[in-house]
């Protein structure tokens, strides 16, 4: 099958990261959204107020859980891009809906319909195993991880100067509506970058799986079977395979763990024992962390030193390396600044390593099975959607029993959960044995 023109690849970068720009805008704020909509909901208990955060978050994830696995395998049959599309139609919308959030339940349906409609991510990675050969696949999964790292350094930074309006802009935005709707600029701002992203997609971005290569089968099944059989058919992917999706999904699971926890920890009072930070300058912190993540798979993964280097090891160092940054975060103290920035390295570092690298393998190792790339990236996604729902879950419920106690079991266990977690998944690829030829995913 002939490889579509290399530019598609340029407008599927420029697709996901205003995508993921708009995406990542609402990360500085959405804790301190949901805690205000709680406690206007009754909710004055700090462990319960903040459970809410958690179960807000998982409702996003549990959309992608029931959806994304069928968006990969639609993508199949009917081509990645009016699956992109889709996408970035139904963020536009959702963004939107939910800066106008006045209660949890809006909130909580907003969020669910929300990550029902975008399976962008493995679509988009699916894309990138059609038009790219076996030698080209390490670099160019490190180029839309660059797009995830720049989006993380852009969104956090333009989400957190655009919360709150009416007292950190002023001007057009002293009214009594901005003052009562402090989050609805930043999502207003996601959304229009969603529709941008749409508009861009439906001028430029090139279909990458003809129709000869597409998938003829089409199920009877009704919505559930479908769902489930996306799901249970992971038994009969390769070996390698299924340890490769299981890996990520713990991986994910202890990732979410401390992305939910995060800013609760540092939007706690420094009296209590966290950082006393506001959406501001959790912004600059992610913003941080997406620089790093831009020198990492947009800059070293695309080197000769990273091409040579052997991918299941750079897997392994990447969780572990990502694990020592989230099992240090409870112990930090608001300043000096700059310490706050070192185990935030270790997480960018420890992620950007991971994510290329363990997508390459998962690629490669479907293709060498002749599975199809939609199904396998629609699986994966489909158990990183449920690990994501179990992480911000647990994380919150964790939180929520520990936050308030002394001792030994206060708010530091929900990172060591997530530490451990992360030597889980390493030990788990332990018995990983690929089945592609290990000289070709090593040369550039």
């Amino acid at each position: 099958m002939e490889k579509p023109e290399r530019s598609g690849m340029g407008i599927l970068f420029l697709v996901v990261l205003i995508d993921l720009i708009g995406f990542t805008l609402v990360i500085p704020f959405l804790t301190y959204f949901i805690q205000d909509l709680a406690s206007g909901d009754g909710f004055t208990d700090v462990g319960q107020r903040d459970l809410w955060v958690g179960i807000v978050l998982a409702a996003y994830t549990f959309g992608q859980f029931l959806f994304t696995p069928i968006l990969g395998s639609l993508s199949d049959r009917i081509g990645r891009r009016p699956v992109i599309m889709f996408g970035l139609l139904s963020n536009t919308i959702f963004f939107i809906a939910f800066g106008l959030a006045q209660g949890l339940w809006f909130a909580l349906i907003v969020r669910f319909l929300a990550g029902a409609g975008n399976g962008n991510i493995a679509v988009a990675r699916a894309y990138i195993g059609d038009v790219s050969t076996d030698e080209q696949l390490k670099a160019r999964m490190g180029v839309i991880g660059a797009a995830f790292g720049l989006g993380f350094m852009i969104g956090p930074f333009i989400g957190g100067i655009l919360t709150d309006p009416y007292s950190n802009l002023g001007g057009y935005f002293e009214t009594s509506w901005w003052e009562s709707h402090p989050y609805f600029l930043p999502c207003l701002f996601a959304g229009i970058l969603s529709l941008m992203s749409f508009i861009l997609a439906i001028k430029q971005l090139p279909e990458s799986l003809p129709v000869e290569a597409r998938s003829n089968s089409k199920s009877d099944q009704n919505y559930v079977k479908q769902l489930l059989g996306n799901l249970v058919s992971v038994r009969d992917l390769s070996r390698p395979v299924q340890i490769l999706i299981l890996v990520n999904a713990i991986f994910l699971t202890s990732f979410t763990i401390m992305h939910t926890t995060f800013i609760l920890f540092t939007g706690m009072s420094v009296e209590n024992g966290g950082l006393g930070y506001d959406a501001k300058t959790n912004g600059y912190i992610f913003a941080f962390v997406g620089l790093i993540g831009v020198f990492v798979q947009g800059g070293f993964m695309r080197s000769s030193i990273a091409q040579k280097m052997d991918s299941r090891m750079m897997m392994v160092f990447g969780i572990l390396i990502c694990g020592l940054g989230i099992g240090w975060i409870p112990y930090l103290q608001p300043e000096p600044f700059i310490i706050v920035l070192i185990p935030m390295a270790f997480i960018a570092l420890g992620n950007g390593l991971f994510q290329p690298t363990q997508n390459t393998l998962l690629t490669l190792e479907a293709k060498s099975t002749s599975l199809d790339l939609g199904r396998v990236m629609g699986a994966q996604e489909g158990y990183g959607a449920m690990a994501r729902i179990i992480g911000p879950i647990m994380a919150a419920f964790v939180w929520a029993e520990t936050v308030d106690n002394p001792g030994k079991w206060d708010y530091h266990t929900v990172f060591r959960l997530s530490f451990a977690l992360a030597i889980l998944a390493i030990i788990s690829q332990i018995t990983l044995r690929l089945t592609h030829s290990t000289q070709k995913d090593s040369n550039p």
